[in-house]
């Protein structure tokens, strides 16, 4: 019988075309591409074409125009979120924000966190910064608790995965916040797991800083991150990874220090990429409209559809089971599972894997319920050494 969640959103498909062309299962790395992008794409090069240096003048306010598309998605205040390029760049520019003196120099953050966030702390101990991982359980879960005994009054910076990117773990950022804030530290959110996949509130949730992209889940492609900074703290911090566009007057080409804007724009460093902020716009729109507690309705039903199917096929499943802690990604495990990921996506049964976890897969607002069985169904004859 036809479930009227799990066939809930289905009216927005039709602004995904790609789909109509494979089995789309992995918006929890890329999601698939609006037809808009295409044509907001197109815009942004006759403004080049027709334009050329005067350009500018429509593509510099279409940073704004992405940070407040965002600002709607996460919940967050006006004049608190900054494009950048990726979660990388965003943590360089933030942990530039900071000294690190023995008092105070502990940088907390899960052993599961996603690699590129910790290849950044762990340069920044030649700055003086002191790293300290706490360790997972059950492979992909992080103890709230544990990371909250981590934290103390050395404590300075605490970046956490608001989704654990490894087995869709949602962590208690609310109850660590505030354990930070006790002591005096700043959390800064990586939610590039969780934006467009559940509600999202920053405000909320207290934190410090929060980041993440529109690769994934908000359906936007590679090179629009965004930084989000509490409306308390965006004048506190001067960046040392900085740039011109991060002066308070950016054309005056004033030399030779930095004089930094007394905005969000003073965390942003050189040229916008403006491209990206086009070809993003689509995706960013569709989500904001939707809104994050319909995506996460529907996702739960869906990812308990894939779960059944792990079951039925005797596979280790590495997601919580809980739904309360299951953000919208479902990781499973089998001997051979790599081999079989790269055969579906030869297929177009489109899933990623990861060394240590498995199989991961994401079906989304514009998922079919009958894909997850499709899915599973080739994933079983691959399995089984059919047609291959």
């Amino acid at each position: 019988m036809s479930d009227p969640v799990a066939d809930s959103l289905l009216e927005y498909r039709k602004m995904f075309p790609a789909l109509d062309e494979c089995v789309h299962l992995i918006s929890h790395s890329l999601g698939c591409v609006p037809a808009q992008a295409e044509a907001d794409l197109h815009e942004f090069f006759e403004l080049w074409r027709t334009k050329s240096i005067t350009a500018w003048s429509d593509w510099l306010p279409e940073v704004d125009r992405a940070a407040e598309r965002i600002e709607k998605i996460i919940s967050a205040p006006r004049g608190t979120v900054i494009m950048m390029h990726n979660v990388s760049q965003v943590m360089a520019v933030l942990a530039s924000c900071f000294d690190y003196a023995p008092a105070r120099n502990k940088v907390v953050y899960e052993a599961i966190q996603f690699p590129t966030v910790s290849y950044v702390w762990q340069a920044e101990q030649r700055r003086g910064a002191e790293c300290v991982l706490v360790p997972a359980k059950d492979g992909g879960r992080v103890d709230a608790d544990a990371m909250c005994a981590a934290i103390d009054e050395r404590t300075l910076l605490v970046p956490m995965s608001h989704v654990v990117y490894l087995s869709g773990f949602i962590q208690d950022a609310k109850k660590i916040n505030a354990r930070a804030r006790e002591v005096g530290a700043h959390v800064i959110l990586d939610c590039y797991q969780s934006i467009g996949a559940m509600p999202l509130d920053v405000v909320d949730l207290g934190v410090a800083f929060a980041c993440g992209g529109s690769v994934k889940y908000v359906c936007g492609g590679p090179g629009a991150a965004w930084l989000y900074v509490r409306k308390d703290l965006v004048e506190q911090f001067a960046p040392r990874v900085t740039g011109w566009f991060g002066n308070e007057a950016p054309f005056a080409f004033t030399m030779p220090e930095q004089t930094y804007a007394d905005s969000i724009w003073r965390y942003m460093g050189g040229t916008p990429a403006v491209a990206a902020l086009y070809q993003s716009r689509a995706g960013q729109r569709i989500v904001g409209e939707i809104g994050g507690r319909k995506i996460r309705e529907k996702s739960l039903v869906m990812t308990k559809r894939c779960i059944d199917w792990v079951d039925e096929l005797g596979m280790t499943l590495n997601s919580p089971r809980d739904e309360r802690e299951r953000g919208g990604s479902i990781v499973f495990d089998f001997v051979g599972s790599a081999d079989v990921c790269r055969e579906l996506n030869r297929r177009k049964y489109f899933c990623d894997h990861r060394p240590g976890v498995g199989i991961r897969i994401a079906p989304h607002f514009y998922t079919k319920s009958e894909e997850i069985d499709l899915f599973f169904a080739e994933l079983k004859k691959v399995r089984g050494g059919a047609g291959r």
